[in-house]
């Protein structure tokens, strides 16, 4: 088990590294870095950057702030929490002395609960396709469904091989199959994507506080040579609030 968690743990870091050579991201994310600094007009000091980093995991990382739903938001830290517990958990009882505490125990089955309840909650009633489309959640593109089809047979599988007594039998084998397609299958799914978020909401935190702003106009609709432009004549006297369309009733009539 110790060889098996350890060649997991190799194919998650050597198929980052083949997603970020395909989708070119760290070659993106430096240009755009690039330029920004370019464009700043503000100069950040160390204090101002380890500020923003620390901003970046209290509220991005571990509250998942970008999640204005609270619901929502909840789903994804349920999810993300119940891996983050049960993959520890599965470690430190494979790789410590201390692994048959029952302690360890304890944490692994609630991670793993928390895993199941959080993407199931997710694929029924957040998924994109399904709340968004109106399409059936029994609708499956492996191409697209990959991760989160995997978290729920990670989660289902380890909870059965459990419930059954920690057998060798075919339980166990649902649960090799199940963590190497989620582990195995990164370069194919959205698993990468937990690693670039953080930069991401970093770059994006930066941006804003050197004045750069990703490149895209800084002044709003309020202020007064904002309101005065040619092409503000028409919204001169609009709400402020008018156009966040993002915000209106859920399309879920169908």
């Amino acid at each position: 088990m110790q060889t098996y968690v350890m060649v997991m743990v190799a194919l998650v870091i050597v198929m980052t590294i083949m997603d970020m050579l395909h989708k070119k991201s760290a070659k993106y994310f430096f240009a755009n870095a690039k330029k920004a600094k370019t464009n700043a007009t503000t100069e950040l000091g160390a204090g101002d950057k380890i500020g923003i980093a620390a901003a970046t995991i209290v509220t991005d990382v571990i509250s998942a702030g970008e999640f204005h739903n609270p619901v929502r938001r909840l789903v994804h830290l349920l999810t993300m929490y119940g891996f983050i517990l049960f993959n520890a958990a599965t470690a430190i009882m494979i790789f410590s002395a201390d692994g048959a505490n029952s302690m360890w125990t304890q944490v692994w089955h609630i991670g793993a609960i928390m895993l199941l309840v959080g993407s199931f909650w997710f694929w029924f009633f957040f998924k994109v396709d399904v709340v968004a489309e109106g399409n059936s959640p029994f609708s499956i593109d492996l191409k697209r469904d990959a991760f989160s089809l995997s978290l729920m047979a990670t989660s289902v599988s380890a909870l059965i091989w459990s419930f059954n007594g920690n057998a060798m039998g075919w339980e166990f084998g649902f649960v090799i199959l199940a963590t190497a397609s989620l582990f195995g299958g990164v370069y194919w799914s959205k698993f990468s994507h937990m690693f670039f978020k953080p930069f991401a909401a970093y770059d994006k935190r930066i941006t804003k506080a050197d004045g750069s702003a990703e490149n895209l106009p800084t002044i709003t609709r309020d202020e007064k040579d904002q309101r005065e432009r040619h092409s503000m004549e028409l919204l001169v006297d609009a709400p402020m609030d008018m156009g966040l369309g993002i915000k209106r009733e859920k399309p879920q009539h169908y």
